[in-house]
């Protein structure tokens, strides 16, 4: 594994996903300072531009933390951002960004240990592809 220390961008639903990554913080649980959270009402929200923002920021990752089944507003919640993912990928593929550059997983509000499993898995993922600037070309600085 590479010491390279991947950004990390979290998008999580304050109803269901995101007390699960405060109880992480509650309960001291260790993940890398560089995971940064942004709070929505519903994963289903987010837009292929925001993902695509975020590489092009210099973000090596982004996480979407779903409710899965559980989300309190769209019954379709999962299948919308799975869409949401599917078409920010395909502007990545046509760029060269690695598509395992975003993960989405299911999160319930009591599933500390699993975020900071799928952070830690997630930064190991991330380490080993190295730093997004240089498959999108940027230059550090």
């Amino acid at each position: 594994m590479s010491d390279y220390q991947p950004k990390i961008l979290v998008f999580s639903s304050e109803k269901i996903s995101d007390p699960a990554i405060d109880l992480a913080g509650l309960l001291k649980k260790h993940y890398s300072p560089l995971v940064y959270n942004i709070t929505l009402q519903c994963t289903s929200s987010v837009k292929p531009r925001w993902i695509l923002h975020a590489l092009r920021s210099g973000i090596d990752g982004v996480f979407i933390a779903s409710d899965g089944t559980d989300c309190a507003y769209r019954s379709d919640c999962s299948d919308l951002t799975n869409k949401s993912i599917a078409k920010a990928q395909e502007v990545m593929k046509e760029k060269g960004i690695d598509l395992s550059r975003v993960k989405m997983a299911a999160l319930c509000s009591v599933c500390a240990d699993p975020f900071v499993n799928h952070m830690k898995s997630f930064s190991e993922t991330l380490a080993n592809l190295g730093s997004i600037k240089n498959e999108i070309g940027q230059k550090d600085g």
